[in-house]
């Protein structure tokens, strides 16, 4: 739960590890108190699974669930009061959550120092992080299963083989998802999963396009693998190889790819199915350039646009 627009972000461990010490109570049980119909009595300092505050008194009084009181109330608070330039009310719950704050930070106002605080205090990052650590299966568990609505050749040739069991010496079988501009305009990084196999420098490869059929030669094309680099945030790593299981970017195969394909070493090797999307485009629009021998140059332009932008199609 949180903001993608302002990169925070949370779970119910977030949460339970910053309460455990306060209540003096493990992490486990804690995050149990967190959901459900969970109720913390203050004037009795205990928790239970009533709302009433105390049953046998003449007017009810509720209280609200763990969760409200311990992870919205806070979070709302804290956002009404810098966004009303309530300092005095905010200043205490940043100092109380131990968020540091530089002289730039202090400079900001309204939503733009909430996003700060948030993003200090609770970031989305490493709420993501967590729950892919915990609930995305391995490569090689995944594997197993996803082979069989992924590949398109026959399940008993050796790469769908290799390809369930997440083989690193087994043929190369690589899909490309995404084509990123490289900082040199007019180049793209070639960005996928190594799904069996090695991926090395300077390897043959064969470019497999959607419309390959095993045995024809439409939509093949052969190449050597010039670099292989890592995705590192804004700043792309070389490496001599990448075991299967692993995301990378290969450069020099980028000019036989238009959106996706298969990168395979195996003369048998079928395709990995496209990846499809929920949306489509929706505007048309004809363009031309006020300049006719700049025609090629418009072409050439709408081709990168198109590599870049998996929802972009030139006609």
């Amino acid at each position: 739960m949180g903001s993608a627009l302002h990169g925070w972000g949370f779970t119910l461990n977030t949460f339970a590890r910053m309460y455990a010490s306060k209540f003096k109570i493990e992490h486990k049980r804690m995050l149990e108190k967190l959901w459900g119909d969970n109720f913390f009595n203050k004037k009795k300092n205990r928790w239970q699974t009533e709302p009433e505050v105390d049953a046998e008194a003449e007017t009810i009084e509720l209280l609200p669930r763990g969760f409200c009181a311990l992870v919205l109330d806070p979070i709302i608070k804290l956002a009404n009061a810098v966004l009303n330039g309530k300092k005095d009310v905010w200043e205490p719950i940043v100092k109380s959550i131990k968020v540091d704050l530089t002289t730039e930070d202090l400079e900001l106002i309204g939503k733009h120092f909430l996003r700060k605080v948030m993003q200090k205090w609770i970031n989305a990052s490493e709420a993501l992080l967590e729950m892919i650590i915990l609930h995305l299966p391995s490569p090689r568990v995944a594997q197993k299963y996803r082979t069989l609505y992924l590949y398109e050749g026959p399940m008993d040739d050796e790469c769908a083989k290799a390809m369930i069991a997440c083989d690193p010496n087994g043929p190369l079988m690589m899909f490309i998802s995404k084509l990123i501009p490289t900082n040199d305009s007019g180049r793209f990084y070639a960005f996928g999963r190594v799904f069996s196999g090695t991926v090395n420098v300077s390897k043959k490869v064969r470019i497999l396009g959607p419309s390959y059929k095993i045995g024809k030669s439409e939509d093949l094309f052969e190449k050597n693998v010039q670099r292989i680099v890592l995705m590192m945030g804004r700043k792309a790593e070389d490496v001599s190889d990448v075991p299967c299981g692993n995301t990378c970017a290969l450069v020099g195969v980028d000019q036989c790819i238009l959106k996706q394909g298969t990168i395979t070493d195996h003369s048998q090797g079928a395709i990995i199915k496209c990846m499809k999307y929920s949306v489509s485009p929706v505007v048309r629009v004809a363009i031309r350039p006020k300049n006719p021998a700049d025609l090629p140059k418009l072409v050439e332009g709408l081709k990168k646009m198109s590599q870049s932008d998996p929802l972009v199609v030139v006609i």
